[in-house]
């Protein structure tokens, strides 16, 4: 897997914290920094994801990925399925994450709440590799509804 990060700055300018993610697949993604007022030259624009929310939105993915793959697989009728990630970072440099909750809404017909808890297991213990490096400074929690339509 490849990525390569290039810094943008601010419209063009090198000024600001903007950056342009390239993807081995092909794909790019934006990212920026937080405004700083103390010093405007350090910050960004705010006209992007934050880098370590881009982090955040790539776990949801790879676990909400497994939890609709493990459904798929056990023919189960799944509809629809996302996953609301509440997270705290460290006070002080490295301001890693220490805690990370998962909230999972599935959408299913007949879908057992046993299968849902035992895919969210699942990828969270041995397939979203995201969550499990994730997990080495973070507690995670995660919690489930089902929907039936």
């Amino acid at each position: 897997m490849e990525c390569t990060v290039s810094w943008t700055g601010a419209l063009g300018t090198r000024s600001g914290m903007g950056f342009v993610a390239e993807t081995g697949s092909g794909h790019t993604l934006v990212m920026d920094g937080a405004p700083d007022a103390v010093k405007p030259e350090n910050g960004g624009l705010n006209l992007a994801p934050r880098p370590l929310e881009t982090v955040l939105a790539g776990t949801g993915g790879c676990s909400a990925y497994d939890v609709v793959l493990i459904l798929k697989r056990g023919r189960h009728d799944v509809r629809g399925c996302s996953v609301k990630l509440s997270a705290e970072r460290a006070e002080v440099d490295p301001k890693v994450f220490t805690r990370i909750h998962m909230h999972f809404t599935v959408t299913g017909k007949a879908i057992p709440a046993q299968a849902v808890e035992r895919a969210i297991a699942m990828s969270h213990e041995k397939y979203c590799s995201a969550s499990i490096m994730l997990g080495k400074t973070a507690e995670i929690t995660t919690s489930f509804e089902l929907l039936e339509i």
